[in-house]
Formats: C-alpha cells, sequence, structure tokens
C-alpha cells in the first residue's frame, strides 16, 4: 500500500465534503469551495469526519493515482480551512512592487515597469519598508493556482548566481558561484 494514499484525512470542523457521480469531489469552508475530479476506479469513504481513499487493485495505474488523489483532496481541505500563503522577495537596488487590486507592478531593472494581473482567487499584497527588501505576499485556498501565480512572478526576473539578484522565495537559499579571478601568476 502507498504509505502516503492510505493515510487518513481529519476533516477540520465547519469543512463539508461531498462526492456526487462520477467521482467529483467538492470541498467546502471557510476560505472558499474547490472541486476535483478523481479517477472513477477510486473508492472513497467518509467515515465518523475522516476521509479514505482506497484502491480498487494493485495495478500500476491504481496505485499511482491512489497517493496522489489523497494528497490533491487533503490540500483542498486544508486550503478551505486554513488557505495558503507564498510570499516573494525582491533582491536588487531599486527593485519595486506595487499593487492596485489585482494588478502587479513590478520594476525589476527593465526599461519598463511590469504589469501582472492576479487572478481573483490569489489575494495580493505589497509590503515595502525601510531597511527590508521589498515584499510580494499571495494567499490562497488553492495550492495548485497559488504556486503558478508566485512561479509566473519569479520567472519575470529569477535570481542569478552571482550577486543573488531577482526575484526569489522567502526562505530560498540562492546557490551562490564565485566571480572571475585575475589569471596572472
Amino acid at each position: 500500500m502507498s504509505r502516503i494514499g492510505k493515510s487518513p484525512i481529519e476533516l477540520p470542523k465547519g469543512v463539508e465534503i461531498s462526492v456526487s457521480k462520477g467521482n467529483l469531489v467538492t470541498v467546502k469552508g471557510a476560505k472558499g469551495q474547490l472541486s476535483q475530479q478523481v479517477d472513477p476506479d477510486l473508492v472513497i469513504k467518509i467515515e465518523d469526519g475522516i476521509l479514505t481513499v482506497e484502491r480498487p487493485t494493485e495495478q500500476q495505474r491504481h496505485r499511482a493515482a491512489h497517493g496522489l488523489y489523497r494528497s490533491l483532496i487533503f490540500n483542498m481541505v486544508k486550503g478551505v480551512s486554513d488557505g495558503f500563503i507564498k510570499e516573494l522577495e525582491l533582491v536588487g537596488v531599486g527593485y519595486r512592487a506595487n499593487s492596485t487590486g489585482n494588478l502587479l507592478e513590478l520594476s525589476l531593472g527593465y526599461s519598463h515597469p511590469i504589469m501582472f494581473y492576479i487572478p481573483d482567487e490569489v489575494k495580493l499584497t505589497t509590503a515595502a519598508e525601510k531597511g527590508q527588501l521589498p515584499l510580494i505576499s499571495l494567499e490562497s485556498s488553492d495550492v495548485q493556482l497559488l504556486g503558478q501565480v508566485a512561479a509566473k512572478i519569479r520567472a519575470f526576473r529569477k535570481p542569478e548566481p552571482y550577486k543573488g539578484k531577482g526575484v526569489k522565495y522567502k526562505g530560498e537559499v540562492i546557490r551562490r558561484k564565485a566571480g572571475k579571478t585575475s589569471g596572472k601568476k
């Protein structure tokens, strides 16, 4: 059995799960509502506030789907109850971030500012305190969408290995390289 697939999911208070025909799982909670289509071969059981995912056979396809869909359902439950947060830091002289509603304006050393529209499901905040790096904070109940948006923002100017300038995740460690050394002996 898959270690991830066989572990049960405890449903917190205020979270409702419904499984409709065709294995469409819908999770409702304080932070919103999420839906996921699950492989029709898998069996989803909800008993006494505990959800389990079971597979019918030991085929490779069923074993692969077992852990995957259990993780997706767990992320949906965690998202609608607690939510997810990703924070990005801007490292570089003159790098700035401003937000107006869901429109993010980035100054990343290019000749023009970058305007990026954030989906409505993601809550955006920016902070620029003196002595601190500019910070972009993204919050959502959908971890997949949140990761996609954060990766797109990071892709505008990835951190480079010599000076470490660019957009990086908070807490990310950048592998640094040594610069050129003189070749005189």
